[in-house]
This record gives structure tokens, C-alpha cells and sequence, in this order.
């Protein structure tokens, strides 16, 4: 059987962030004015932020909980 999620509620953060900046970014390569331009590092930043935020765990989980120990 598959592995529950034992941190769902950092991954679902990440996740979040990274659905808000990319249909941010998208918004703004393909809208009708060609002087608004994505902000890359701002993608970039939120992306790397997300992966962090995948492999933490919650504020109520211990290291047993999620098998670190």
C-alpha cells in the first residue's frame, strides 16, 4: 500500500505557492500587453521555497511521527 502523508500541511503550502506565482507568471507572459514581462527570480525563489517546504514537517509532528529517528 502507499505511504500516507505525514506533513500534509507544509506540502500543501508549498504546493499553494507555487500554484499562485506560476498563474502569476503565466497571467503575465501570455496577457495582450507586451510590456508586462514574468517575474522569473520571483518563480525561481517560490520554487525552491516549495521544495523546502516538501520535505519539512509539521509544527505537531515529532521525529518518531515521520520515521527520522
Amino acid at each position: 500500500e502507499g505511504e500516507k502523508m505525514k506533513s500534509w500541511r507544509t506540502t500543501l503550502a508549498g504546493i499553494a505557492a507555487v500554484v499562485a506565482v506560476l498563474s502569476g507568471a503565466v497571467a503575465a507572459q501570455f496577457d495582450a500587453d507586451p510590456t508586462t514581462v514574468p517575474n522569473w527570480e520571483l518563480v525561481w525563489a517560490t520554487l525552491f521555497a516549495a521544495l523546502g517546504l516538501a520535505f519539512a514537517r509539521d509544527n505537531d509532528k515529532s521525529s518518531e511521527d515521520v520515521g527520522a529517528r
